[in-house]
């Protein structure tokens, strides 16, 4: 059974996990999902206080140069933050019920995928307020976006088998997410760098849709072939260990849970 089969069949429960997902996190909460919004936008503020004077003065549009990096990234921590822990915290389910085990990471991910697209709507209302440019190259974006889910995704494979096996992971990920943010070039401008240590960013899969989604909106161009194959090839490699991990390990996720 191919996994559009596997979907169509357990529609109903993936419908379910991500309504699950969403009343579980906001459940108290006197905002909601307002907080998915007012969080990156707090952030947002913050970060531009303190860079603004440092960097703020070289960069043209310097809140949307940092609000490019920001949306990203914060959507690329909460997705594989929520991915790690989803077989481990869905165990009582997928030990009694024989249901493909990576339902509960895309039911993570879609969670993920609804807070970002609102604070991408806020997105586009700080580039009216700042007199960014609207043009046809903005429907582009969705490229990079799809790619980021397929990172998103593939990472979240990753962690979420680690974590069955290894709980350290839950104390690690955090640290290197930490080490990654400031590898993905959010507030600073990486011009000044030298070109060797410029090209070793790419190897961080943020940084690579980063910098497309300020080609598309702050530089008005759309990113050449050969950059699309580029972020398209990372995401799909991620997604393929990701996979693998699954496929090689599925039938021990039982006895670490």
């Amino acid at each position: 059974m191919n996994f559009i089969q596997k979907m169509k069949k357990h529609g109903f429960l993936f419908q379910e996990l991500v309504k699950r997902d969403f009343k579980t996190k906001y459940k108290g909460s006197v905002l909601g999902m307002l907080w998915s919004i007012i969080s990156p936008l707090l952030i947002l503020l913050v970060m531009n206080f303190i860079f603004s004077n440092f960097f703020g003065a070289t960069i043209e549009h310097y809140v949307i140069y940092l609000f490019c990096g920001n949306i990203l990234f914060s959507y690329f921590n909460d997705a594989t933050n929520y991915g790690m822990t989803a077989l481990l915290w869905n165990a009582d389910i997928f030990t009694k019920i024989n249901v493909p085990k990576y339902l509960f990471l895309l039911a993570k991910n879609v969670q993920a995928l609804i807070n970002f697209g609102l604070t991408l709507i806020v997105f586009f209302i700080f580039c009216a307020i700042d007199g960014v440019p609207f043009t046809w190259r903005f429907l582009m974006l969705i490229y990079p976006i799809i790619c980021i889910l397929l990172v998103n995704v593939g990472v979240g494979l990753i962690l979420s088998a680690l974590h069955i096996f290894f709980r350290d992971v839950a104390h690690i990920w955090p640290i290197f997410t930490m080490l990654l943010m400031y590898a993905s070039a959010i507030f600073y401008d990486v011009r000044s760098f030298p070109p060797t240590l410029q090209k070793l960013l790419y190897v961080n899969p943020v940084y690579q849709n980063i910098v497309y989604f300020r080609d598309i909106v702050l530089n008005g161009f759309i990113p050449s072939f050969g950059y699309h194959m580029f972020i398209l090839g990372t995401a799909l490699l991620l997604i393929a260990i990701g996979g693998f991990i699954y496929h090689r390990f599925n039938w021990r996720f039982l006895y670490y849970v």
